[in-house]
């Protein structure tokens, strides 16, 4: 894949709203090849992580999966493309109390309560929307902008997916990254970015077409060569063994074959030889990163979490259904120390 005139290359910081690189600038990471080691704790949508290189506590709110379908007259071109998903979320069930609900509703009560703990940043990591629409698209931006709290976002398969238009999944999400998307990444890399807070490195690498080209790649492998403590913001989960076809980027049976559902979306079928070999080496060097925390995913709807050679994958439940993940980083304790150390 080219880079297109909408990337002016990777930042580290979200201009003005208090995420920079500023903290890790003081911090020694020569050791990197020593593996991080963390204490994650799950409870329901709560989710703990301990780790030594984490010096001062940091709140995320993380959700994925809104779906919105906000649409007016800008839209009415496009109705052709967005008609089945305009109609697939329109009330939903929540996901705890299971009362009616929708996905505006839903996203707005993530807000309130990323507003009311005082979350350092919001992750937000694909399918927001169920199609680029640009009512929803401006929707969001206001909100976000309410809220006061900075944020990150990555694209999902839907966000930039018109049904039945022409073209390949890569020009697709170029396209309508730069007609639409490209103001949600506030001047940062849309396939690959990174932010600083509080001395953890925060990456989000956009893999909404099941697929890692070689500049992310690199871009990953550059990060873990900094030794700072990363944590991975993705929309599609990883594979990892047990899972079903339709889990995971690095799936190895992933292919054309097991596409059963390109004729429903009205997109390319996936490639006959399934993922490129650069796909399964980011996997790996994912997995095998010693300095990373965890991954952060949603795309399948349901919370799920695995482990794959000591790194935590948690993914969140849909946020359509009123779903997110409270997530709290901290210190550990002196005495913890001598129970994970």
């Amino acid at each position: 894949m080219k880079r297109r005139s909408f990337i002016k290359g990777t930042t580290t910081a979200i201009a003005g709203l208090g995420l920079a690189t500023s903290s890790c600038a003081n911090t020694d990471y020569k050791d990197i090849k020593k593996p991080v080691k963390s204490c994650v704790t799950i409870d329901q949508e709560k989710v703990f992580f301990y780790a030594e290189v984490i010096h001062e506590s940091i709140k995320v709110v993380h959700i994925a999966d809104t779906h919105l379908f906000k649409d007016d007259d800008r839209g009415i071109p496009y109705q052709i493309y967005s008609d089945r998903m305009a109609k697939a979320y329109n009330q939903t069930t929540h996901f705890k109390t299971r009362v009616k609900t929708h996905p505006e509703e839903a996203f707005e009560q993530a807000l309130t309560f990323a507003k009311d703990v005082h979350a350092d940043v919001i992750t937000l990591v694909g399918d927001i929307f169920s199609f680029p629409s640009e009512a929803a698209i401006a929707w969001v931006l206001s909100k976000l902008k309410a809220t006061g709290i900075p944020y990150i976002y990555t694209a999902g398969n839907h966000d930039w997916h018109y049904e039945g238009m022409v073209g390949t999944l890569e020009s697709l999400r170029d396209t309508w990254i730069e007609k639409r998307l490209l103001p949600l990444y506030q001047g940062n890399h849309p396939l690959m970015a990174a932010y600083d807070i509080k001395g953890i490195r925060f990456l989000a690498i956009d893999n909404s077409t099941y697929q890692i080209n070689e500049d992310q790649l690199a871009f990953f492998k550059e990060q873990v060569d900094s030794g700072i403590p990363l944590v991975l913001l993705v929309h599609i989960p990883l594979y990892a063994p047990g899972k079903n076809i339709s889990f995971g980027c690095g799936n190895p049976n992933w292919n054309a074959a097991t596409d059963r559902n390109f004729s429903i979306e009205r997109r390319p079928k996936w490639p006959e030889n399934g993922h490129t070999q650069t796909t399964f080496n980011f996997h790996k060097a994912v997995f095998s990163a010693p300095n990373l925390l965890g991954i952060f995913a949603g795309h399948i709807h349901r919370n799920s979490l695995e482990m794959i050679k000591g790194k935590p994958q948690i993914v969140s439940d849909d946020n359509a259904s009123g779903a997110y993940l409270d997530i709290s980083f901290l210190p550990l304790d002196e005495r913890d120390k001598k129970l994970v150390l």
